[in-house]
């Protein structure tokens, strides 16, 4: 998904409180080419002050959620795997009592419980994330540099309701991660299911929730968390040699005698 950019803009806000993001991920690059500096987002919303940034943050390649109401909630583990599907749930209730139960990140089933930065919301807060207000994947919707650089897969968000990542995978006979073919969940009014093994942003959840490309191209690599492609490692990079695409399927623009 590098340069490209998936926008919705919802009727009217949902529940800002309790929701739940669910998505498997697979990172193509660990370096940011265009600005080493800048984070990888995956879902961003800003308007004025008010901002969710659910991301990967270059170099160090940890996974955060960040918004305008103090939240900062970032992991130790880094995401290094550059081969890997990685299944990522964020589950928030800012309602809980308990502040280390508002936000809860689990990464192939397992809740993440160390983390580099655990700065919660305040009981009852909302989040930016679903207002009626554009709501983009993959990309910052006002800044070009920032974006995405990897493959999305079988993308969830739920409106009003904190699940667990039990609800979107589970484990097969080998102990293996895998997705749910048949997930049991209410989606709410802004809910929706993208990115189904493919490039389609049409709304699976039966919303009507669907997505447009709002900038860049987006392709179907073909490859998704059960049918994963082997791909070329990136930290062989080099510009002077070869141009990765297709989430590191392909090589082009052979230098002379390369």
């Amino acid at each position: 998904m590098a340069a490209t950019r998936l926008d919705i803009t919802h009727a009217s806000a949902g529940n800002r409180q309790t929701m739940t993001f669910s998505f498997w991920c697979k990172i193509s690059s660990l370096v940011n080419p265009i600005n080493s500096s800048y984070y990888f987002p995956v879902f961003h919303m800003n308007v004025g002050a008010d901002y969710t940034l659910l991301y990967f943050n270059d170099g160090a390649n940890r996974f955060g959620v960040l918004d305008s109401n103090g939240t900062s909630v970032t992991t130790n583990r880094q995401f290094r795997d550059v081969n890997a599907w990685y299944a990522i749930t964020v589950a928030i209730d800012t309602t809980q009592a308990t502040a280390s139960d508002r936000i809860k990140i689990y990464v192939n089933g397992v809740q993440e419980t160390s983390l580099l930065t655990s700065t919660y919301p305040a009981q009852n807060a909302n989040m930016s994330w679903n207002n009626n207000n554009l709501n983009s994947i993959g990309q910052h919707s006002s800044a070009t540099d920032y974006y995405y650089i990897g493959l999305l897969s079988h993308v969830h968000f739920i409106d009003g309701i904190q699940y667990q990542a039990s609800d979107f995978g589970e484990y097969d006979a080998n102990g293996v991660w895998k997705i749910k073919t048949n997930v049991s969940v209410t989606y709410g009014n802004n809910g929706f299911f993208i990115l189904k093994d493919g490039n389609s942003v049409t709304d699976q959840s039966g919303n009507s929730n669907n997505w447009t490309v709002g900038g860049g191209t987006l392709t179907n690599t073909e490859d998704c968390p059960s049918n994963v492609f082997p791909t070329i490692n990136p930290l062989t990079y080099s510009t002077t040699k070869w141009n990765l695409e297709y989430g590191n399927l392909r090589t082009n623009g052979l230098a002379s005698g390369e």
